[in-house]
């Protein structure tokens, strides 16, 4: 630089900056890879060339402390601090060497406060100037550092893995497994820190699991649903029991104390045991509003079931396998796969109650629905079992699991998905399910989860495995025949019934309907109605009306053909034939109830009263 009258001129060294520039790169990269004796002399002549470059100062100050030479490092970042004193990384390396090689945690805090000062944005920092202490023991210190590295930046894994190590090591074990957690569900690649985090996370849960809060969470609650439901719950144990844990309701039992069974060889039961007071707790709800529903399952159900396992029953045959042991296999075929179309709805809701209402119940739900998720895993990838099972069975329970696999990814960040070697098409339908119950989650209301067991059903072609019955209708109807003749007389042609069920065949038979447009069909046999009821009497009609809608209790289906009605002698009934007379019948003497019914036939009505012409 020159001044000369008024001119200052200036010259760079364009060249001199370009081969430092490449130089400093070499350096770098040499240091990365740990090779310091080739790094160095090439650093040496940078810092003879360009003496006022901080950054060549702290490179060699940080070479120097890693070769164990900690003074002339100092020597080296005083000079890096003396040419930029707000460089951050060289105010780091002096608080690192003050913390971890003098001893002199004092002298450290004043170049770690320095360095926040310089870098106040960089989170990264923060937190090393955290793991720094933190590894001096100065536990209370590093925490300081790490809650300012999450204010600045709270999706950053590693501040909070961090922070769930202090927290275990201070015997703080509910926030240790919530710090942990958050970092495996902010780790968005499976790295090194991913599986510290995952094995924290299960070293932090047994230890919980070791301490008394399941049993005294779990205690309190059914104390409370004892109270609410008027009924006294047993939890006993039962290695007997074909899963984890079931509830029996006492009303199923002919009993006044409900149970809660559970396997003892399970780990956290106290999770199971919540798990199966929380289907108690959604059942007294439903019940309130008397929506409850029944998981009917029977033998012509199981029957149906079975029928299309020919292939795989013939194949047993073929290998050997005894009659008896085959029955055995289908049986058991059937009620797991019944137990997943009941439960993996309902059970996605439980879950989210848990997880949101039961904080400290967090550790016993992470370790049991692992290990869950693995008996599912087993039972849809083991090769055997692949070999031995129908593909079409093992693909929809497949479906089941990746749903379940799907909640346990969102509450704890720990992904199994991969691990079941799912399809694209098997896929996509976990997650659609998936979708449809997050937008039941924030808002269900009381027996809502039945839809999603009846809808999950419907896409699997699983429906004709059990039927959904309203409870409270069904308890009236089964208790005596007193309370029988009342219900009758209270609602005679079920027409106020909640039963998802018969809501469930209703729709599918409005939108086969629709599906349709106006069936012709329907309209001739109501053009025979309206000839047929001519000449009777209304009180005539209204018997006729009265006693198809008895009938129309147990449903009237369009492809079946021998319906009778003892009013009407000589005449035999196909589906489409009955529905024209239920209608028509009602149409012309009961029209104020007509819209019950709910038969799709207005136009076919419409169009039949032009067509029909009255006797003379």
């Amino acid at each position: 630089m020159k001044i000369e009258n008024d001119w200052v001129t200036i010259e760079i060294d364009t060249s001199a900056i370009i081969s430092q520039e490449a130089d400093y790169k070499t350096t770098v990269a040499l240091c990365e890879k740990g090779k310091y004796s080739e790094a160095k002399p090439i650093l040496k002549k940078l810092i003879d060339k360009n003496p006022t470059n901080s950054e060549y100062h702290r490179i060699m100050g940080q070479v120097l402390s890693d070769e164990g030479d900690q003074e002339e490092a100092i020597n080296c970042l005083i000079d890096a601090l003396r040419w930029d004193s707000k460089n951050g990384w060289a105010l780091l390396m002096m608080g690192n060497i003050f913390a971890k090689f003098k001893d002199d945690v004092p002298t450290a805090m004043k170049y770690y406060d320095q360095a926040q000062i310089a870098n106040p944005k960089d989170n990264i920092t923060i937190n090393n100037i955290g793991a720094n202490l933190m590894q001096q023991g100065k536990w209370e210190e590093a925490k300081k550092y790490f809650y300012e590295a999450l204010k600045i930046n709270d999706q950053y894994p590693n501040t909070h893995f961090a922070l769930g190590m202090i927290a275990e090591i201070e015997m703080d074990l509910q926030s240790a497994f919530y710090s942990t957690i958050q970092s495996i569900k902010l780790n968005k690649s499976k790295d090194v820190l991913y599986q510290n985090s995952v094995r924290q996370a299960f070293d932090i849960s047994n230890k919980i699991i070791a301490t008394d809060t399941g049993n005294k969470i779990f205690t309190e609650y059914r104390y409370k649903l004892e109270f609410e439901g008027g009924r006294k719950i047993d939890i006993i144990q039962d290695e007997e029991i074909p899963t984890a844990a079931k509830f029996e309701f006492a009303e199923n039992y002919d009993r006044e104390t409900h149970i809660v069974k559970y396997n003892p060889t399970y780990p956290a039961i106290e999770h199971l045991i919540m798990h199966e007071l929380v289907h108690l707790d959604f059942v007294i709800e439903a019940r309130k509003v008397k929506l409850n529903q029944l998981f009917i399952s029977t033998q012509h159900h199981k029957n149906a079931f079975i029928k299309g396992l020919d292939s795989t029953i013939k194949k047993f045959s073929k290998m050997g396998v005894s009659e008896k042991a085959i029955v055995e296999y289908c049986s058991n075929l059937f009620e797991g796969m019944n137990r997943q179309i009941f439960n993996t709805p309902i059970d996605l809701f439980i879950e989210n109650f848990l997880y949101s209402e039961y904080a400290d119940l967090r550790p016993f739900q992470f370790i049991s629905l692992f290990n869950m998720l693995q008996e599912g895993l087993k039972a849809v990838t083991d090769s055997k079992i692949i070999e031995l099972s129908p593909r079409d069975i093992i693909s929809k329970s497949k479906v089941y699991n990746l749903v379940n696999a799907l909640q346990f990814k969102e509450l704890f960040g720990f992904d199994l998905i991969k691990d079941f070697n799912a399809s694209p098409i098997e896929l996509k339908l976990a997650t659609d399910f998936y979708d449809e119950y997050l937008q039941y989650r924030d808002d269900k209301g009381p027996a809502e989860e039945y839809e999603l067991v009846i809808h999950w059903a419907e896409d699997l072609k699983l429906d004709k495995n059990f039927e959904l019955v309203n409870e409270h209708e069904y308890r009236i109807k089964n208790k005596d025949i007193n309370t029988l003749i009342k219900s009758i007389e209270n609602d005679p042609y079920d027409l106020n019934s909640k039963d998802l069920y018969k809501e469930r065949e209703m729709d599918k038979f409005q939108k086969s309907q629709q599906n349709i447009g106006t069936n012709m069909a329907v309209v001739m046999f109501m053009v025979d109605a309206l000839s047929f009821f001519e000449t009777k009497s209304t009180d005539e009609i209204k018997k006729i009306a009265f006693e198809i809608a008895m009938q129309g209790t147990q449903g009237f289906k369009p492809e079946h053909d021998k319906y009778i009605v003892s009013s009407i002698s000589g005449k035999i009934f196909s589906g489409y034939h009955i529905l024209a007379y239920y209608y028509v019948s009602w149409a012309l003497t009961i029209p104020e109830m007509l819209s019950q019914l709910q038969l799709p036939y207005d136009e076919e009505y419409s169009l039949a009263l032009k067509m029909y012409k009255p006797k003379k």
